[in-house]
């Protein structure tokens, strides 16, 4: 294989690229989807392809492949070649790369559980016990809906600079929608999980995932709404972790920053409370849905701090926006699989812990909320926000009341950010998937927080 990838990126650079890499992947995939204890799909796929890029007169050229044959691979080379020197007398501005140091290494996962040793039908029989625990909690409980995939890379990155890296990827993912009815009131909530082994199931027994998710939906059946308006609040590690990712993390993203967004021009300016530092990190142990070793660049992963103390320190990079902004690469370059070119993604985005307990938190609060796990959120570029969330209490003088339905949030990134005022202790990490053009597994989290208002949306 390394002879094959080595001997297409030299034809190609004697054609003419400036730079090309080959990024060669073998994906064993299982996809399963249970919806009311029925098994609805099961699909088993292995997949062999190769993504190659190609710059050459200022410009990119991409194509993809199903084939590892030399022939193929230098068909599709040049391909990726012809698009790139068609393109380059028009770009207005000629990509540039950043310098990064050669390096040549293998990587495996070290996981209790392989994915690919686990047969199929007890993958069906754990997704089964999810859905017999969920309509076994409450009668109330009226549709369960299931979605599971475990999804296998061995992956080769071979460059022109000389780079070879093989790295081997592996997530487990478990999806859970319940829904609820009583009285005329509909409810639901979702419940997402994984690991990078099938110890998933070990460490989040499928019982467990059951309990939880479905008390969330008889909690909302026997929940009053919220009020609406600016409100004091504190922020559970479920939503600070989305509010991290969605309202912050995606205007750091520099691709999108270059493209205008609300971060543009304040890199070392202060933009929240000095209790805020904010991170993005590949480093995260390893239940971190974005721990990497290297990123789909070959850049080696590292934590990359966002906000320090309330000042805008650093934004997430690729090579191309690196060298357009004059810093270094931040391994954050990443691709679903060989059929996408590598974009800026976050990895793991997280708050920063700070010193106060949980109870602490609550204590100068004499009416607010508490708002525990997230249903859903969205962010533009001008840093506005939307966070749906299914699981909420009224904070009472310093102590937790009833709980509220139907509450959401919103706001202005930058102005939510200076309303905090403090961190908590803990610490929580939540799995999910990103999509910007393509979806990518990515963790979020932090501790809990505590605002002095925030806009509530419910009754």
């Amino acid at each position: 294989m390394k002879d094959t990838l080595f001997s297409v990126l030299d034809k190609v650079k004697n054609l003419g690229a400036s730079y090309a890499e080959i990024r060669a992947q073998r994906n064993n995939n299982t996809l399963i989807t249970l919806k009311e204890g029925q098994v609805e799909a099961v699909t088993l796929a292995n997949e062999t392809g190769a993504a190659i890029r190609v710059l050459a007169k200022g410009a990119w050229g991409f194509s993809t492949t199903n084939s590892l044959t030399r022939g193929d691979l230098e068909k599709s080379a040049t391909s990726a070649l012809k698009m790139a020197a068609t393109a380059g007398p028009s770009v207005r501005e000629p990509v540039k790369l950043a310098p990064v140091k050669t390096v040549e290494d293998k990587v495996k996962l070290a996981v209790k559980k392989d994915p690919k040793n686990i047969d199929v039908s007890t993958k069906i029989e754990n997704l089964l016990r999810v859905n017999k625990g969920c309509f076994g909690f409450d009668k109330r409980i009226k549709s369960v809906t299931v979605s599971y995939a475990d999804l296998t890379t061995e992956q080769t990155l071979a460059t022109t600079e000389g780079s070879f890296i093989e790295q081997q990827k592996m997530f487990v993912w478990n999806y859970t929608w319940v829904t609820g009815k009583s009285n005329g009131i509909m409810a639901s909530a979702r419940d997402e999980t994984g690991a990078h082994g099938y110890e998933l199931f070990d460490e989040e027994p499928p019982e467990q995932i059951a309990e939880r998710v479905s008390k969330k939906v008889t909690q909302q059946l026997e929940a009053r709404t919220p009020r609406s308006g600016l409100q004091p609040a504190v922020i559970g590690t479920n939503i600070v972790g989305v509010f991290a990712h969605e309202a912050l993390g995606h205007i750091c993203e520099a691709d999108l920053t270059l493209s205008g967004s609300a971060l543009m021009g304040k890199l070392g300016k202060k933009i929240a409370s000095e209790k805020v530092t904010i991170y993005d990190s590949a480093l995260l142990p390893k239940e971190g849905f974005g721990t990497i070793i290297y990123d789909d660049e070959g850049v080696p992963g590292q934590k990359t701090v966002l906000i320090k103390d309330g000042v805008l320190v650093g934004l997430m990079h690729n090579r191309e926006t690196a060298a357009k902004m004059n810093t270094k690469p931040t391994g954050n370059a990443r691709a679903q699989d060989f059929r996408y070119p590598p974009l800026i993604r976050m990895r793991n985005t997280c708050f920063e812990r700070g010193d106060h307990t949980f109870e602490e938190l609550l204590e100068t609060i004499r009416f607010g909320y508490y708002l525990e796990a997230f249903r859903g959120g969205q962010a533009n570029l001008d840093g506005t926000f939307t966070v749906g969330v299914q699981s909420a209490y009224e904070i009472v003088k310093g102590e937790l009341g009833n709980p509220v339905r139907n509450a959401g949030i919103s706001g202005n990134t930058l102005e939510t950010l200076e309303h905090v005022e403090a961190c908590g202790k803990d610490f929580g990490l939540e799995m999910g998937r990103c999509g910007k053009g393509q979806y990518m597994f990515q963790s979020s989290g932090g501790p809990p927080i505590r605002v002095k208002s925030i806009l509530i949306g419910g009754a």
